[in-house]
């Protein structure tokens, strides 16, 4: 069984993510291996890039900000981001761009 790029327990919802900071739009890419490759509108300074991530997340999720948590790789591509209370199945970040 390969493995998921997210996983789901009660009311949190995990993300395995690879980013990608400096796009023109922020977007999905696609699967990167073991992660969803997210494009993002952002540059990566001053912390810059994981605040649009984490908006463009909560967002999508229909959940507050403060319901995104980025729970690591806050320097690195390679990020885990925690999220809370949402209805939204994770699958639908595949449908294409948002």
């Amino acid at each position: 069984m390969p493995v998921q790029w997210y996983q789901q327990q009660d009311e949190r919802i995990t993300l395995q993510l690879h980013v990608q900071p400096g796009a023109k739009h922020t977007s999905v890419a696609g699967l990167h291996g073991t992660a969803l490759k997210i494009r993002l509108a952002a540059p990566p300074v001053d912390g810059k890039a994981n605040q649009c991530l984490l908006v463009w997340l909560a967002d999508f999720f229909a959940v507050p900000q403060r319901h995104v948590e980025l729970v690591s790789g806050q320097t690195s591509r390679q990020k885990r981001v925690a999220i809370h209370g949402s209805r939204v199945d994770p699958e639908r970040l595949l449908d294409g761009d948002r």
